[in-house]
């Protein structure tokens, strides 16, 4: 009974979701300037994992409980679809860190390896940013021709497809798992202090 009610989340719990939850935004928009130039918005998510990828292990070992990865990583798609992107992301999203929850969840939250795994799944998330493109164009192309120069839709245009998007999620898998394995390397007394191995 101990065990299960350590198991839940408390006030403590959702303090540090929100805490790291602006943290990881933070890095999220600095990291995603590099998208006003649109051949690196391919590379956008591979960059976003290995920097972020600490973020978010530091935050599995600090917070080791169920639906705590799910609502961190919710948190930022909700905030840019209520800053004017589409449906798309906070779905798309939603997939996402259902299935990193579940990652978790299998190693009972006390898995290193299952973090690992979970991390960079979660990094795929952002590749819905992009694909929005592909799901639903012309709300896309109206909301980047808003907020962006002229011309730069048409060039992003060029280099989004649906090959060129499994690439894409091929390196933010890559990135995600380079950075959760530096997050390990760096984070190694977190983990042993959160008993996971």
């Amino acid at each position: 009974m101990n065990n299960v009610q350590e198991r839940k989340l408390k006030v403590k719990d959702l303090i540090l979701i929100g805490v790291f939850a602006i943290i990881y935004f933070i890095v999220l928009v600095a990291i995603g300037m590099m998208g006003m130039v649109p051949i690196l918005f391919l590379i956008y998510p591979t960059i976003l994992g290995i920097v972020a990828g600490t973020i978010v292990m530091l935050f599995e070992a600090k917070v080791p409980k169920p639906g705590a990865l799910f609502i961190f990583g919710m948190l930022s798609p909700l905030i840019m679809f209520f800053m004017g992107h589409t449906y798309v992301l906070p779905l798309g999203a939603l997939v996402i860190m259902l299935i990193a929850e579940l990652i978790r969840k299998s190693g009972g939250y006390q898995s290193l390896k299952k973090d690992i795994l979970a991390c960079a799944v979660f990094n795929v998330w952002i590749c819905f940013s992009l694909m929005q493109m592909l799901l639903m164009y012309d709300t896309y192309k109206a909301m980047t021709e808003s907020m962006m120069p002229q011309g730069y839709f048409n060039a992003l245009e060029k280099l989004i497809s649906w090959p060129s998007m499994l690439l894409v999620i091929l390196g933010a898998l890559l990135g995600g798992y380079l950075g959760a394995l530096i997050g390990k390397k760096l984070l190694k007394k977190h983990f042993a202090k959160a008993g996971i191995a």
